[in-house]
Parts: structure tokens; sequence; C-alpha cells
């Protein structure tokens, strides 16, 4: 009875095809939001649950981590990842159609996300966060926000196109909750998810995120991350340093990615369950907490710290190569979460050491230490995810100081390009695949045919006769002969299956000309300067083996031919050269996902 009204209802909702419109877009992009806010907030209340259970005490996983003894800094993410691994391996033996990453569901597939693969992701990041694993909690309150949108979306029966943009819509409202940035939670899923700021899917983004923080408001869970409000400007040839920094970044952003891929080789040569691999990674992780408690979580506590306390550069280059082993050690294990935090605390702390250079060969510089840190956070996250856009805005709204803007628009842009200029990688792969695939499309537009145009050995004058044109066609295995002119302008062409038919119906057909029996515009031609993408669509449409090559001028001369066999060999060669580019081969369906 039940499960037919539940049907009836979704029957009625799909017949109402406005419900889908973009207007009404906006309607659910609020109730998403909602959705994803009331999701983040589960997520917190699940990892205080889980914190009490397992030590008696809830709060900061930084102060957790550091009340528990030695042996109980040990077990804790040990048992913690033990319990994350079964929860992953229990997703992984759930087979559907549906995709278990909300990054795919809305790049490449169709907007539908399996809701117990989901669960039980969520839960195994749930476990790894909450047990102090040295990992972002942003991905999977991403998710989940990602999953009720998906179920929405799916109950009404949307179209695969808007329910692409109502898990987006969840992914901006997941992120606008997490960080307490509405603006960088859309622009986040805008330039890295979708690759579009069209306003048609930026608005219902941005409705989304901003009804993600009215909720997260009115329930209390807001705050402003890094409130930094009274910062005074940075001007003059203070601004320079900034420059610097930004090279700085962009040049550490892919040895921290590289170095997190490093990590993940080693552990899946070690061929362990998910179960053991994670086990593993919580003790080697537990090792350095009972040292070092303050790099267990998402490094949160640490950047408040150097935000707002004096540090030795000693104390500051431990806890940063601590915290960069302690996340390759989560991440490698296979723990499913984000890297979106470490990377902030990272840059956080090459900004501080940058700074710390600077007021030593710069003494009367007047900027705060805590501008590099701001600063380079920033411009670190903008080259680690190639969103400088999202980054600047992200570094504003949890700062809520308009003073760092102008530093990090400098810093971020010129750390996004160098570290595009040193190597192909992103935090995240759908990145590296657009990128790599509009690098394909540049190419193949850049790529011309006229070097791979061949002389055209069956042609024919349009005084000649037609016998000439039978005699070749006895010596050539082709369906077609170009006819020219006197100065090899061309005409046309004659067909084989023309000819025949003439013979089969006049008997002199041999003594006209070939210019009698060609054709005009039967075969398309191709031009010297034409593209090879083009060329290909020319192909594809096209049973025969090659196609005629004129000038452009207007009276067009036959260059020559261009083989179907040499586009795809070319085709291929650029296809090959890009899937063998080092650093740029990113296996999409590997097992770093956002996390």
């Amino acid at each position: 009875m039940i499960r037919s009204s539940v049907q009836s209802v979704r029957e009625r909702l799909a017949g109402y095809s406005w419900l889908s419109d973009l207007p009404a877009m906006l309607c659910w992009a609020v109730l998403v939001g909602a959705c994803g806010a009331l999701a983040t907030i589960a997520f917190h209340e699940g990892m205080r649950l889980v914190q009490y259970l397992a030590t008696g005490r809830s709060g900061s996983i930084v102060g957790v981590t550091r009340e528990l003894p030695w042996y109980g800094r040990l077990l804790f993410p040990l048992l913690g990842g033990v319990a994350a691994g079964a929860l992953l391996w229990a997703s992984k033996q759930l087979k559907g159609s549906t995709n278990s990453d909300y990054m795919e569901a809305v790049a490449i597939g169709d907007g539908r996300l399996s809701l117990r693969q989901g669960m039980l992701r969520s839960l195994s990041s749930l476990s790894t966060v909450a047990s102090g694993g040295s990992i972002g909690r942003e991905g999977a309150m991403v998710h989940m926000a990602a999953l009720s949108a998906s179920a929405i979306g799916r109950f009404t029966r949307f179209s695969t196109a808007r329910l692409r943009l109502l898990v987006a819509c969840g992914a901006a409202a997941g992120v606008a909750s997490a960080y307490g940035a509405p603006i960088a939670g859309a622009l986040f899923v805008a330039e890295i998810v979708l690759g579009t700021m069209s306003m048609q899917s930026l608005g219902p983004l941005l409705v989304a995120a901003a009804s993600a923080n009215i909720v997260m408001r009115m329930s209390g869970h807001y705050q402003t991350t890094y409130a930094m409000p009274d910062i005074p400007p940075v001007s003059g040839l203070e601004v320079l340093p900034f420059l610097a920094l930004g090279v700085v970044a962009g040049l550490g952003a892919p040895l921290f990615l590289k170095f997190l891929d490093f990590s993940r080789r080693q552990f899946q040569r070690t061929q362990l369950p998910l179960p053991l691999s994670l086990g593993l990674g919580g003790g080697l992780l537990g090792l350095l907490l009972i040292i070092v408690p303050e790099v267990a979580g998402n490094g949160y506590s640490v950047v408040y710290a150097l935000l707002h306390a004096s540090w030795t550069w000693y104390a500051v280059v431990a806890i940063l190569v601590l915290k960069v082993l302690a996340t390759a050690l989560t991440v490698g294990s296979g723990a499913v979460g984000g890297v979106f935090t470490p990377a902030l605390f990272v840059g956080g702390g090459l900004g501080i050491l940058f700074g710390m250079v600077m007021s030593f060969f710069w003494p009367g510089m007047n900027t705060g230490l805590y501008m590099y840190v701001l600063v380079g956070m920033g411009s670190f996250l903008g080259a680690a995810t190639s969103a400088p856009l999202m980054a600047i805005l992200m570094i504003f709204e949890m700062t809520l100081s308009y003073q760092v803007v102008l530093p990090l628009m400098l810093a971020c842009v010129i750390a996004h390009f160098v570290s595009r200029a040193v190597a192909e990688v992103a935090m995240y792969d759908v990145t590296v695949v657009r990128e790599r695939d509009a690098w394909f499309r540049y190419q193949l537009r850049r790529t011309v045919i006229q070097d791979l145009v061949r002389p055209a050995d069956t042609v024919v004058a349009t005084t000649a006769p037609v016998r000439d044109a039978l005699q070749m066609f006895l010596e050539y295995p082709v369906k077609y002969l170009y006819v020219v002119d006197e100065k090899n302008v061309y005409q046309g062409v004659i067909a084989q299956q023309d000819l025949t038919s003439l013979l089969l119906s006049q008997g002199d057909v041999q003594s006209k000309l070939a210019g009698e029996v060609l054709r005009l515009d039967f075969v398309k031609t191709l031009y010297p300067d034409m593209g090879l993408d083009q060329a290909q669509e020319y192909f594809v449409h096209f049973q025969g083996e090659r196609l005629p090559v004129v000038s452009r001028d207007e009276a067009p001369r036959l260059l020559g031919v261009v083989y179907k066999s040499a586009v795809l060999e070319k085709y291929s060669a650029l296809k090959k050269s890009l899937d063998t580019s080092g650093e740029a081969m990113l296996d999409f369906h590997s097992s770093r996902r956002l996390r």
C-alpha cells in the first residue's frame, strides 16, 4: 500500500515538467542546500558520538588525542582504521549501475549516486576522521550532501541534465556548510566539477550554498573559520614578497600531491586487504601521535595557532614535516576523505616559514606573519586544486578580511601557473582529465592536414575520353577519379557506379569526354589549412578511403589527397602522446576521490 502510494506520487511529480524548469531549479536548490547543511551537522554529531563512545570524551580532535594515554593514541587510530577499512570493503562489494563518487556522477555520469555505497563510504570516513586520521572531513560532508540531492532528484524523476545539476547543488551546499564559505562553495563546484561559470548552472549553485549557510547560522553551527577582521592593508613594495610566495606555493603543491600518490603506491604494493591496509596506516599514524598529538585531524587547531601564536622556525618545520607524513600515511592507506584542509595546513606552514625568511632579510617590514600564513594557505590551495578563483574567495570568506585579497590574488594566480608549468597534477582527477581533454582538442584544432597530403594518382583531365577513365578504374581499386582542367583546377569526380550505369544503358559512352560525366559536389573537398578534427568529421560521414585536397583560391587547384588511415594514425599518435605524458597519466577511476 505504502509502496504503491509512493510510486503514484513519483509518477505524478514526473508528469509536471515545469518542476524541472530552470526557475523551479532554484526552489529545489533551496531544499538541497538545507539538506546539505543538515548532513554536515549530522556528520559533526557523528564524530562526537564516536569519540565519546571510544574515549569517554569529545571535542577537538587534537584536544581529545592529547588527553589520551600513549597506548590510546596508538590504538584509537589503529582500530579506527580497521573499522574504516571494513566499511570501505563492504561498500566495494555492492555492485550497481550508479556512481559511488559525486564528481564522477556530475562530470561524466548521470547524477545517480548509490545510497548504500555512499552511506558506507561516509561511515568509513567518519571512523577515520573521528579516530584522528590526518585527512579532511569535508569530503564525507560534501558526499553526503550530494547524496541527499541525488536521492531527491531520483525520487522526482528528473532528467539526467537536471539531476546532475541538482547533485552539483548538493556538493556546493556541502562545501559551504563545511567551511562557512557559500560563495567559494558554489565556485568550487562550478570551477572544478562542472568546469563552467555560466549563470544557468552557477545560479542554482549559489542559491544552494546560500541556503546551506543560512541553515548553519540558524542552527548555531556557523562560525568564521579563521576570523581576522582587523588586518591592516598591505601596501607599497611589501606586496612584492607575496609574488615570490606564489612561486613557492606553485612549486610545493605538485610535490605535496606527488608525495601522496607515492604513499598510495607503496601501500598498494603491500596488497593488504582494506581493513589491514587502513589499520596499518592508522597504526603508523598512532606512533606519530604518541610523540606529536598535534598532527591528528585536519590541522585546523595548528593553523589557528600559526595565526595567533608565536612560533620558532624549527617548531614550524617539525610540525609541517610530521603533518605531511601523517597525511600521507592516512591518505596512502586508502582512507576515504579529503586533502583540501590538509592542503590549507601545508600552505599555511610554508607561508609562515617564508614570512620568517622575509623578516630576516627585510627587518623593517610591517607585514605580520599571519598575512603570510593566510596567503600561503590560499596560494597553495589554488595551485593544488587548479582553482585559484575559488581559493581567493575561500580565504576571504574564512577570514572576513578584505585586506588579504590583494596579495592573495597575486600569489594565487602565480602559484596556479607555476604549478601547471611544473607538473600536470591536481588534487582532483576530474580537473586533470578536463585539462587533458582541452589540450587534446586544442592539438586537434591546431594540427592541420597539410602534412598529410599525398599525390593524387587517379586524376583525369576534362578533355580525356571516358575510356581513359575506365582504364584507370581497372588499374586502381578506387571508387572515384578526380577531374581537373588544363590548369589543374578541380572540377569534380567521376564515380565508378556512374560509369557502370552508363555502360549498361548507353553503348557509346566510351566516346564521351570525362568532363561530360563528372559530378560536381558528389565528394566533399578538404583544404590544406583545415584542422584534424574537422577533417575527421568529414571522414565520419564519408564511405571512401580518401578525400581530395584543394586550394582556397577562387579557382581551387587540386593539391592531392588525404587518406582516412593517415588521419586516424595522426589522431592516434596525438592520443598516445597524451596518454603517456608522464604525470598526466592519472586514472579517473583510481582510488583518489573527493573525498
